[in-house]
């Protein structure tokens, strides 16, 4: 008996020795800082193993074309049982709105990508600009402070959306064919006054812009460092850093150890244009848990299972290190779940596998999340 008392407490002890260190890492960081992207659709368990987790936040596509096909007529159906369910799970919702219907921006094939296609510009004129606007009123409506979603569903807790990503790393070409950081600044402008105008509490946060696209660093490249974008888009762009609340970055690197001058590189292009106060979103961050290839230049995000939660494991250590610093907002992790083809790591990038079962980089996130797995 007096064995199995002994053995008793010191099991209990260890359980709060493990639950202490899963708890360490959140003190360090503001609350809603834990993200993450999900590539497909999780159930309201998945949602919910989430937020036990430590996850604060999740950011979700909403695709322009996919829900307004035909001019005038929205289909929200899927955007509300996304917005029903975190809201039901207390997750934050952080939407990045890009794409665009056929009908106002034309498509065409992005070089080097097998045939893909991206818009060929962005909503800036005429009929886009006009019909784009009034898309991101229709979702405040719906979404925001006064949304109809709420009043419709009043058992549901009201989280109204206030945080708006405007595109997605619109210094790539997958995203729009033809990048232009003057193009962007307009549609920034346009996005601010269109949300203001539904609600004047709306804040927009700039697209994640990807760090360092692959020959990004020559003059006049056709997808820019992020650095040299958001240069130009101030250069361009009259008047815009009163137009938007926070800048966002996707500092993709082979290591972790890495990400500190290309974040750094960003913030200076900040304080150059006086604007050094904004707020920084990390809005995608990941590596694959996919065996490394033998010659790693063929896909530097593969680090195995292993590798992939020593890479989470250092990142969040770094960037919970320099909230002060870089004024950090939030930090999500790309993805939740592998997708087979969407990316070159897509496929490994979840913090689950397939079945939602958890992978080793899982367990790190929840230790800095001070969830429980």
């Amino acid at each position: 008996m007096l064995r199995k008392t002994r053995a008793l407490a010191l099991a209990m002890s260890l359980s709060l020795l493990a639950l202490l260190a899963f708890a360490t890492a959140a003190q360090a960081v503001p609350g809603t800082f834990w993200g993450v992207v999900p590539q497909g659709n999780p159930t309201e368990e998945q949602w919910a193993t989430l937020k036990r987790g430590g996850a604060d936040s999740v950011r979700i596509p909403i695709d322009w074309g996919a829900i307004e096909s035909t001019p005038n007529t929205y289909n929200l159906t899927e955007i509300d049982q996304l917005v029903k369910r975190t809201a039901s799970t207390g997750l934050e919702m952080l939407p990045f709105i890009s794409g665009a219907p056929s009908w106002a921006v034309p498509y065409a094939n992005v070089p080097g990508t097998g045939g893909a296609k991206a818009p060929t510009r962005l909503p800036v004129s005429g009929k886009a600009a006009t019909a784009w606007a009034a898309m991101l009123q229709t979702l405040v409506k719906r979404y925001g402070p006064n949304g109809t979603l709420w009043a419709q569903n009043p058992t549901i807790p009201k989280r109204p959306i206030r945080n708006w990503q405007i595109w997605n790393e619109p210094n790539f070409h997958y995203f729009v064919v033809h990048p232009n950081a003057a193009e962007y600044g307009k549609l920034v402008k346009a996005s601010f006054t269109a949300l203001r105008s539904a609600d004047p509490g709306a804040q927009v946060i700039l697209a994640g812009l990807f760090a360092r696209p692959k020959g990004g660093k020559a003059k006049g490249a056709t997808n820019p460092y992020a650095s040299k974008f958001l240069q130009t888009m101030y250069e361009t762009t009259p008047g815009i850093k009163t137009k938007f609340n926070g800048v966002a970055l996707h500092p993709y690197t082979g290591n972790y150890t890495e990400l500190t001058p290309e974040i750094e590189e960003f913030r200076k292009v900040l304080a150059a244009n006086q604007d050094a106060a904004k707020g920084l979103w990390i809005t995608e961050l990941g590596w694959s848990s996919k065996p490394p290839p033998a010659n790693p230049l063929l896909n530097i995000f593969a680090k195995g299972l292993k590798g992939q939660a020593r890479q989470l494991k250092g990142a969040f250590t770094l960037l919970s290190a320099k909230v002060a610093a870089w004024k950090l907002k939030r930090v999500y992790w790309f993805s939740v779940d592998d997708q087979p083809g969407a990316c070159n790591f897509c496929d490994g990038s979840g913090l689950f596998k397939e079945g939602f079962v958890p992978k080793p980089a899982w367990t790190e996130f929840v230790k800095f999340a001070g969830g429980t797995p």
